[in-house]
């Protein structure tokens, strides 16, 4: 079976902020706060694209086993991939109170910019996510 070529530590996540444009850099550095407030954890890079907050084991279905992020982000072109569970429509009634619009796939809630949700709605969410995923792990 086939590693996973997502790992962290590839980079610097200093060294990946400062090469997103100006709107991209103020709501990664928001939600590096607000990540890093919420789990207690230090923000680290999952290959060069994700800043991720903790870690866990997770095992498929298939019986793979692979390390991810408990929770994390990605900014996007023209949006903000969040990495908060694995089951993300399980999670629909507190995405509903975020108050903006977002789109969720199986792993991941697309949220456009961080001005469009209400903060201490997505702190809930990271922290209950979060929590979640230590059953997991």
């Amino acid at each position: 079976m086939a590693e996973i070529k997502t790992k962290p530590g590839v980079m610097k996540v200093e060294d990946f902020i400062e090469k997103l444009s100006d709107e991209q850099q103020f709501d990664a550095s928001e939600l590096i706060d607000i990540m890093s407030d919420v789990t207690g954890e230090e923000p680290v890079m999952w290959g060069t694209s994700i800043v991720g907050f903790g870690r866990l084991n997770y095992k498929y279905a298939s019986g793979r086993d692979v390390e991810w992020l408990r929770v994390g982000f990605s900014p996007r072109k023209g949006k903000i991939s969040l990495y908060l569970t694995n089951e993300a429509e399980h999670y629909v009634p507190e995405l509903d109170q975020l108050g903006g619009k977002y789109k969720i796939g199986k792993g991941c809630i697309y949220i456009r910019k961080l001005s469009d949700v209400d903060e201490s709605k997505l702190r809930e969410l990271i922290e209950k996510t979060y929590d979640d995923s230590k059953k997991l792990g």
